[in-house]
């Protein structure tokens, strides 16, 4: 027979790492990351939940002999930066939720039954896990 936990022992773990996730999840919400394309051309900031915050294009990328190309140009060069930011927070959400991943990948110790993992989605979803403010689905 197994040795079991004290419940209050399991319920304290269970608070402390729910304040942690609680804590990498607004870290990840003030973090920044930029992503850049054509040498500086294009530059890209998500935050840390991969939200597009801000794009900003240097006038140097605007031909202005040449608009047809000049816009293909633009937006091969936006898709590269915001690919490029994107793939930033995907590493940063990788580094402060991975840990959690981890926990619970092997379930809680003492309580057999207990399905073990939390089902993280691969990358950018990871804002959804825990409590939220009602305003996580922006349109």
């Amino acid at each position: 027979m197994e040795p079991q936990m004290d419940m209050q022992q399991i319920l304290a773990a269970a608070q402390q790492m729910q304040e942690q996730l609680m804590s990498a999840q607004q870290q990840l919400a003030d973090a920044e990351v930029t992503g850049t394309a054509g040498g500086g051309l294009v530059t890209a900031t998500v935050n840390g939940q991969g939200e597009l915050i801000d794009l900003s294009i240097a006038a140097e990328a605007v031909d202005t002999d040449d608009a047809e190309e000049t816009a293909r140009t633009i937006a091969d060069l936006v898709l590269a930066a915001v690919r490029s930011a994107y793939s930033s927070a995907e590493d940063l959400q990788q580094q402060k939720m991975g840990p959690f991943a981890a926990a619970f990948s092997g379930g809680l110790p003492g309580m057999p039954g207990m399905p073990g993992g939390l089902d993280l989605p691969g990358g950018l979803g990871i804002p959804n896990l825990g409590p939220g403010t009602g305003d996580d689905q922006d349109t």
